[in-house]
């Protein structure tokens, strides 16, 4: 199994790009494990790559780091043999 951090640095340089839905479910991942729970203002509605990005990282909140770390692992070696 490999760490958080060699996930996120694999993760960065994947050969093909995710889905939208695969990105943002890494990015909620990511963001509860390295920041916490949301600390920014919800995006307006009309953004909606941010308001997105937002809601992916708000739907993670009250995870631990620790569970968010190994939540992130088992997403990127889900999709590791698809776009690495």
């Amino acid at each position: 199994m490999v760490s958080f951090a060699e996930a996120t640095e694999k993760a960065k340089n994947f050969s093909k790009k995710p889905t939208d839905a695969e990105f943002l479910e890494f990015y909620g991942l990511y963001k509860q494990a390295t920041v916490g729970d949301v600390n920014i203002e919800k995006p307006g509605a009309l953004d909606l790559k941010r308001k997105a990005m937002w809601d992916a990282w708000n739907s993670r909140k009250g995870l631990s780091k620790a569970a968010a770390e190994e939540a992130y692992v088992q997403v990127y070696e889900k999709y590791a043999p698809i776009y690495a």
